[in-house]
């Protein structure tokens, strides 16, 4: 067994090691134009059995694409591989989907089954649950998938399927914070073990919330009382070494009447007081809490970015056409807010750099911190 010295010693390294990646990205991002830093912060959905018509996407420079539906091609690495090629300078992008468990998988014939993750929960042991998401993670990785949004750290013991009422229900580990926090670490844990990017969601915590956002406005506990209950997943994360964070679309009674992705005060909250220093990515800004504030996704991507979030999470593939279409209106809105003055060049460039830094190891040799 590690010394604990060692163990922090190892820590202060990765550190370090993510400081130093992420000033190299700052600084090849700042030499950019703005309509490509805009296209690095923004994800493409698609059914993953038409991701071969994404050769524009990755031309674009789009930062990520999030992959939809439970069947893969069978030649998807391949195909993945042929886009990379395709992509400027030939950084990384963000392969995404979401591998929860139970009855939020994608990507089944490739990836496989395993519980939700209140099953885990309450069967598993965290060794055994790191197992499972060591396991997932190294089939995604096999399939060209390199980042996973999950776990769920959201707290919420109710056994119920997610849906309209409650967005979490089995989704989530425990109904107790700290089972909950102790059990989704261990999930991110063997996704990392992976190399695989978890994206530990719904930050500051959807447990109990007054409904789904997908559907309409919501709201989460009490910015008190999340102090002692969602909250306790995303400190124990963090401080585990969580290196992305997934926002919610909910407002917090108490601390803020906006999403959560869309309020400064949040964002905030998450960088300054948890010290987070990872990739922040939007939940969907097609979703109904969005739609409701009588915001289209352009106008909401353009909030989120001044937010201080670094990715931005769209909608669901009705067809490659559609998703390339709104992304490019997403682009230009985030472009025409530079020019306007009403994004600072600065915020753009440093959620650009995040997304960059997340999924490429980077060399440059002014790229270096002072302690």
């Amino acid at each position: 067994m590690l010394s604990s010295a060692l163990v922090a010693s190892a820590g202060a390294s990765q550190s370090r090691t993510a400081t130093t990646n992420l000033a190299c990205a700052s600084q090849i991002v700042s030499t950019w134009t703005t309509t490509q830093l805009a296209n690095e912060t923004i994800a493409i959905p698609v059914e993953a059995t038409n991701i071969g018509a994404l050769a524009p996407a990755a031309r674009a420079g789009y930062g990520g694409i999030l992959l939809f539906g439970t069947t893969a091609p069978a030649s998807m690495p391949q195909v993945l591989a042929t886009l990379q090629r395709e992509r400027p300078g030939q950084y990384a992008w963000m392969v995404m989907t979401d591998e929860e468990g139970g009855g939020v998988e994608r990507l089944t014939n490739l990836v496989g089954s395993f519980p939700w993750a209140q099953t885990m929960g309450k069967n598993l042991n965290a060794t055994q649950i790191t197992a499972i998401a060591r396991r997932v993670g190294t089939a995604l990785s096999v399939a060209g998938v390199n980042t996973d949004l999950a776990p769920v750290l959201d707290v919420d013991g109710r056994a119920q399927f997610p849906g309209e009422a409650n967005p979490d229900g089995y989704r989530s580990f425990s109904g107790v914070a700290s089972i909950a926090a102790h059990d989704g670490t261990a999930f991110m844990k063997g996704l990392q073990e992976a190399d695989v990017l978890s994206v530990v969601k719904h930050f500051p915590g959807l447990g109990y919330s007054t409904r789904n956002t997908d559907y309409g406005p919501a709201a989460t506990l009490t910015w008190a009382q999340l102090q002692t209950t969602g909250l306790v997943p995303f400190r124990q994360a963090i401080a585990n070494g969580a290196t992305a964070v997934m926002m919610s679309n909910a407002r917090i009674p108490g601390l803020s009447s906006l999403p959560a992705g869309l309020s400064p005060v949040v964002v905030q909250y998450l960088r300054t007081t948890l010290g987070f220093k990872g990739l922040i990515v939007t939940d969907s800004l097609s979703a109904g809490a969005i739609s409701a504030l009588h915001l289209a996704e352009p106008a909401a991507s353009v909030k989120a970015l001044a937010a201080g979030d670094d990715l931005i999470l769209f909608g669901s593939p009705s067809s490659v056409a559609a998703s390339l279409t709104l992304a490019d209106k997403i682009s230009a809105a985030i472009v025409n807010a530079v020019t306007g003055g009403t994004l600072p060049q600065s915020t753009l460039i440093a959620a650009a750099a995040q997304d960059l830094a997340a999924r490429n190891q980077l060399t440059c040799s002014a790229a270096t911190t002072t302690t």
